[in-house]
């Protein structure tokens, strides 16, 4: 029941990151417009998109709440993870249409001086975005969540997004108009980069992809239990917010059914309070 409950929590975060979103989307396009900002105007595009890739992570966590039914015995937890991939595909559609407005805008020499009052609304949404980042950052690693995490990376880089835009639209004012276009070019690219790492790391986990360096740790731990003479085989994969293990290990030939058994516990108990792993799968095989 905790992951059910930590997935409820989460949503508390999707939430949060949508009311913000939402606000400074609409902020920023109209200040944007109203004081001819390019860098302003593709953050508050950006922002748009956001509003939508919460949405989808919000969904994510509320089917990931469903328990398991006649065809989905291990639950829904992988929709969370396939939110993130969904938000990563609107996030790098977005991002590539700001760099082509861009990159025409630069191309044809079309600059304009942008008030200062973009400019402040940039740094404004910038320390808006930091406190968000730094409440969902710590959310997602309480309630263990990756389409959190993923949301909060998003928020980070806009944070950074609407810093590039604030000093862009600050070196216009110098007589820098090239500036204010470059920043939103810069917007376009952290949006695509800020995309692909969360779409390399959703495939990675859908793909039953598991960090080596901790299967390697998990392995040391298991071997270090008494009546365990070797460690075959350890495979781990992610499922949503929880990890799941297939571990084979050799014991005592001459042990009984029960022995056996009761190791099997001992281990499960030990990967679940020193690795965070509350499901693993021990197979036990005798040692020649």
């Amino acid at each position: 029941m905790d992951h059910y409950d930590n997935l409820k929590k989460g949503e508390k975060g999707a939430w949060i990151s949508i009311a913000a979103y939402l606000s400074l989307s609409v902020i920023k396009l109209v200040i944007a417009s109203i004081g001819g900002s390019e860098a302003l105007r593709a953050d508050g595009l950006n922002n748009t998109t956001d509003v939508i890739a919460s949405v989808a992570v919000l969904i994510g966590l509320k089917i990931s709440r469903k328990p398991p039914d006649e065809d989905h015995h291990y639950g829904h937890f992988r929709a969370e993870t396939i939110a993130s991939l969904i938000a990563a595909f609107i996030m790098i559609t977005v991002g590539i249409q700001v760099i082509v407005d861009t990159v025409q805008s630069i191309m044809n020499s079309n600059y304009s001086e942008p008030t200062m009052l973009t400019g402040w609304t940039a740094l404004i949404a910038a320390i808006i975005m930091l406190f968000v980042y730094r409440y969902n950052l710590n959310l997602s690693k309480k309630v263990k969540s990756s389409s959190l995490h993923a949301a909060a990376q998003d928020n980070k880089s806009d944070a950074l997004v609407s810093l590039g835009a604030f000093v862009g639209i600050t070196g216009a004012q110098f007589g820098l108009f090239w500036l204010d276009p470059l920043a939103g070019l810069m917007v376009g690219l952290i949006i695509c980069k800020t995309a692909w790492s969360i779409f390399r790391e959703s495939t990675h986990t859908l793909t039953d992809g598991f960090d080596e360096e901790q299967l390697d740790e998990i392995k040391l731990s298991i071997q270090q239990v008494q009546e365990v003479k070797e460690v075959k085989d350890v495979k781990g994969r992610i499922h949503g917010n929880q990890a799941l293990l297939d571990v084979t290990i050799y014991v005592d030939p001459n042990l009984t059914v029960q022995e056996s058994h009761d190791i099997s516990d001992k281990i499960e108990i030990l990967l679940d309070k020193k690795h965070d792993v509350p499901h693993a799968h021990i197979h036990v095989e005798p040692y020649h």
